[in-house]
């Protein structure tokens, strides 16, 4: 259902958020009017907007890979430039495959994988239970398997060895950074989904350390990072028994590295 808004009163939400410094104003509130059930609704959801709320939490979802997907307040939001990273791995998902989405967020990788390669045997992992929430009703039991905990902890252990895919969109902004992201993901994300440590890379380094345990032979790990810190990315593949290539997509603004497990991977 949407609000039906006449003329008149788009124009307002229009200029509501044109006031707040919203660039895609009119965009926006196309959106807030398509999503809302009232009018009365859409001027509260302009108002939330205005007040420096992300349009995702406002509308109570996001657009990835073709999928509306629910994004809860509080959640972090899937990025456009992670489209990228799934592009990635839906090239290299046959029907029937293993895919494991660790820090899924909102399950936006799973699900995309999931809704485009036929009989995927998905499991996905996060722990924030906010996030894992959000996960379920996105990852529904029918699709695949969503666990709360830390990073690989809450795997059942007959999954070791078997997975085909992994992916893992964790945190990569060095602490230090955090002051200077946006006020939308500073103060209305959760901070483990964006922290990534000292210099970016902590929960990379437990990610990949523990990959190889979990490949089937000649599965791959795909991370998404940042330009800057992909060479030291690949070196951490290559230190655990992944040979990697870095993959960039100047449009999106994207980065990912790509590791095939070898044959004897180092342990």
């Amino acid at each position: 259902m949407s609000a039906s808004l006449t003329a008149p009163s788009l124009s307002a939400l229009v200029a509501r958020l044109r006031a707040a410094g919203c660039v895609f104003a009119e965009d926006e509130a196309d959106l807030i009017a398509s999503t809302a059930a009232s009018p009365a609704e859409a001027e509260a959801m302009a108002d939330r907007r205005a007040a420096g709320l992300p349009l995702e939490h406002v509308l109570g979802w996001a657009a990835f890979c073709g999928l509306r997907i629910a994004v809860d307040q509080g959640v972090f939001v899937p990025r456009r430039r992670t489209e990228f990273l799934a592009g990635h791995a839906l090239a290299l998902t046959r029907p029937g495959a293993v895919v494991l989405d660790l820090c899924c967020g909102t399950g936006a990788l799973g699900a995309a994988v999931a809704a485009a390669v036929p009989a995927v045997e998905l499991h996905a992992a996060d722990i924030d239970p906010a996030a894992v929430r959000c996960a379920r009703r996105n990852v529904p039991d029918h699709v695949g398997r969503v666990y709360e905990g830390d990073l690989y902890a809450p795997l059942p252990a007959t999954l070791r060895g078997r997975v085909d895919v992994l992916v893992a969109n964790g945190p990569y902004v060095p602490t230090e950074a955090i002051g200077l992201l946006p006020p939308e993901a500073r103060d209305h994300e959760p901070l483990v989904a964006l922290d990534g440590g000292a210099d970016g890379l902590d929960v990379q380094r437990r990610v990949t350390a523990e990959a190889a345990r979990w490949l089937a032979p000649g599965g791959a790990l795909l991370v998404e990072t940042s330009e800057r810190q992909a060479q030291r990315t690949a070196e951490l593949f290559t230190d655990h028994g992944l040979t990697p290539r870095i993959v960039t997509c100047d449009d999106l603004y994207a980065t990912v590295v790509v590791g095939e497990l070898r044959k004897t991977p180092a342990r």
